[in-house]
C-alpha cells in the first residue's frame, strides 16, 4: 500500500443505509437487500432533515445487491447526522429556546411530518419514525379536495394508487419536498409538475413482481378448471361435477404482454408448469428459458391460449386492448389483466365472454377504483360492472396483485429508505423524475463541512454562477446530472463557518436558475 493510501480517510457512502424494517425470511433464495448491517439510532429534536446518528454502510455479503448503486462500497467510517438549514422565516409549530453548544442561539430546528396513506405497511411508518421523522397514518385514500386541505402541514407524503397528486395539488403545496410511491407505477403523480417545484418522486418497481407472477399462475389455473364457479355453486349448496371446458395447463401456450421483471418472472414459472411462452415487448428482450418473443401484438393474440398483461399506463398502451384485439385472439381463450385499468376497454372484455368467445378472464385492476374498503364497485364506476359481476368463468379482483405480506414489507423498506436518504443525505438514486445523484456521506471527521442539494432549471452557465459564490471556500466533491429541464447538483464544501450558512443559502437561492435549495450541515 502506498503511503499516500494509507493516509487516505476511508470513504462512506449515505446511499446503503441499514436494515431497520424485518423482511421475512428468503425462502425462495432471491439475493439479499443491501441494506446495512446495522439499525438506524433514532434521533429527536433533530431538523426536518433528521437522521442517524451513526450507521454501517457496507453491503450484507456477497449475495447482496440492491437495484440503487452507490458511489462507494466501503464502509469504514461514521456518517455525521445532518441538519438543514432553516431560514428565519421558516415556519415552525413549534421552536423551543435554547442556546447553542459554544453560546448565543442554536440552530433553527424542527422535525419533518410525513403523511401515509391508503394502508402503507406500518413497518415503513415505524421506520420513518425512528428516522425522526412525524409520522401520520391512514387507511384510506385522500381525494384532491383533502389533499389541499391536509397536505399544507406536510413535508413528505407516501401514497400507493388510488390517491392522485396532481398538478393542482403540488402547486398548493410549496413546502412538499418529496413523495414516495409504494407501489410499482407513478402515473398517480404528475410527475413533470413535481420536478419543476423541486419535488422528487421515488417508487419500488421490483418488490411486488413475485408477488404479482404468482397471482397471474394462480389465475390461469383457476380460469382453466372454472375453479371460481364450481366454489360459488357449492356455496350455494349446487353439486355440480363436470370436466367440459376444463383444461391442463401443460402444453398450452402463454402470451405475454411486457417482458419486464414481472413478465420475465412469470415466463419462468409458467414453463415450470410445462407451458409454451410467447411474449410481445416494444424493444427487444433476451429471453429467460426457451421463451420466444414475437414481433407484433396480434401474432401474440392469435397464437396464445393466455393472454396476460404486464404494461404501464402511458399514452401507447391506454386502450391497447379492445374490441378488436379481444376478437384477434383463439377462440376459447383466455385473458388477464394485472397491469392498469386504463389498458383494457372493459365493455370490449364484457362482450368478448357474453359471446363465448372468450372462455374466462381475470381483471385485478379497472378504469376508476373506490378509494377505500367495503361497498362501491358498483355502477357508479362504470356501466360494465354490473355485466362483468354476471359473468361465469370470471374471476374479479380488488387490485391485490402485490398485496402480500413479503411485497408490502420490501416495497415499504425500499421506499421508506429512498426518502430517508433524499431528505437526510439529498441522495437521488431511484428518483424517477430526477437526475440521478449521490455523494460519499460528510463523516463525523468533517467539521465545518457542509452539503449543497441544489435543484434547478438546467441551463448555460448555472454551475459557474454557484461556484463564484463559493470560491471562498474549498469543494471537497460536487456531482450534478440533468434529466430533461431539471437540473440537480450536489456538492460537500469544507471550511464553512456556522455564521457563513445564511449568506451562502440566501445567495444561491436567489439565483436566477433556483428551484429548490438545501443546505446539509
Amino acid at each position: 500500500m502506498s503511503a499516500s493510501n494509507a493516509n487516505r480517510r476511508p470513504s462512506v457512502s449515505a446511499s446503503d443505509p441499514p436494515t431497520f424494517i424485518p423482511i421475512p425470511a428468503n425462502t425462495r433464495g432471491i439475493p439479499a437487500s443491501s441494506f446495512g448491517p446495522l439499525s438506524p439510532v433514532a434521533t429527536t429534536g433533530t431538523s426536518p432533515l433528521a437522521s442517524y446518528a451513526s450507521y454501517g454502510t457496507s453491503p450484507q455479503g456477497p449475495g447482496s445487491h440492491n437495484r440503487q448503486r452507490s458511489t462507494s462500497s466501503a464502509a469504514f467510517g461514521i456518517a455525521r447526522q445532518l441538519t438543514a438549514f432553516l431560514p428565519a422565516d421558516y415556519p415552525l409549530d413549534e421552536e423551543p429556546e435554547h442556546e447553542g453548544p459554544n453560546g448565543g442561539s442554536a440552530k433553527k430546528q424542527g422535525k419533518i411530518k410525513v403523511l401515509l396513506l391508503e394502508n402503507i405497511n406500518l413497518d415503513a411508518a415505524n421506520f420513518l419514525k425512528n428516522a425522526g421523522y412525524e409520522v401520520d397514518h391512514f387507511a384510506k385514500a385522500f381525494s384532491e379536495e383533502e389533499l389541499l386541505q391536509k397536505l399544507p402541514n406536510y413535508q413528505a407524503i407516501g401514497i400507493r394508487s388510488k390517491t392522485k397528486i396532481t398538478k393542482k395539488v403540488i402547486d398548493a403545496n410549496p413546502q412538499l419536498l418529496v413523495i414516495g410511491c409504494f407501489c410499482i407505477g407513478t402515473n398517480q403523480v404528475d410527475l413533470d409538475s413535481a420536478a419543476k417545484k423541486g419535488i422528487a418522486v421515488f417508487n419500488s418497481p421490483f418488490s411486488n413482481s413475485r408477488s404479482v407472477a404468482e397471482l397471474v399462475i394462480s389465475e390461469i389455473i383457476a380460469l382453466s378448471r372454472q375453479l371460481t364457479d364450481r366454489s360459488g355453486e357449492l356455496k350455494q349448496g349446487i353439486w355440480n361435477k363436470v370436466s367440459k371446458g376444463c383444461w391442463e395447463i401443460r402444453g398450452k401456450t402463454l402470451g405475454i404482454v411486457g417482458y419486464g421483471h414481472i413478465g420475465a418472472q412469470l415466463s419462468v414459472l409458467a414453463e415450470a408448469f410445462g407451458m409454451s411462452v410467447i411474449y410481445y415487448d416494444v424493444i427487444p428482450i433476451m429471453p429467460l428459458g426457451t421463451a420466444r418473443q414475437v414481433d407484433t401484438l396480434e401474432d401474440l393474440l392469435s397464437k396464445s391460449d393466455f393472454v396476460t398483461l404486464h404494461v404501464p399506463e402511458i399514452p401507447d398502451t391506454i386502450g391497447m386492448m379492445g374490441a378488436l384485439e379481444f376478437s384477434q385472439m383463439k377462440n376459447g381463450a383466455y385473458f388477464i389483466n394485472n397491469a392498469r385499468g386504463k389498458v383494457v376497454d372493459l365493455d370490449a372484455l364484457a362482450d368478448a365472454l357474453e359471446s363465448k368467445h372468450l372462455a374466462g378472464a381475470a381483471v385485478d385492476v379497472f378504469p376508476r377504483e373506490p378509494g377505500s374498503n367495503g361497498p362501491g364497485f358498483d355502477g357508479s364506476l362504470g356501466s360494465f360492472i354490473p355485466r362483468l359481476r354476471q359473468l361465469n368463468n370470471l374471476i374479479l379482483t380488488p387490485h391485490i396483485g402485490g398485496s402480500t405480506e413479503e411485497a408490502q414489507r420490501a416495497i415499504g423498506s425500499e421506499v421508506a429508505t429512498a426518502l430517508v436518504r433524499y431528505l437526510n443525505y439529498g441522495t437521488t438514486l431511484g428518483s424517477v423524475n430526477f437526475p440521478e445523484v449521490d455523494l460519499r456521506a460528510i463523516t463525523a471527521q468533517d467539521e465545518r463541512h457542509i452539503r449543497l442539494c441544489f435543484v434547478h432549471r438546467n441551463e448555460p452557465g448555472v454551475l459557474k454562477v454557484v461556484n463564484n459564490i463559493l470560491s471562498d471556500h474549498n469543494i471537497e466533491k460536487q456531482f450534478s446530472d440533468s434529466k430533461g429541464d431539471i437540473a440537480y447538483l450536489m456538492a460537500d464544501i469544507s471550511g464553512v463557518g456556522h455564521e457563513e450558512v445564511a449568506d451562502i443559502y440566501t445567495q444561491i437561492k436567489r439565483t436566477q436558475a433556483n428551484i429548490l435549495t438545501r443546505l446539509l450541515y
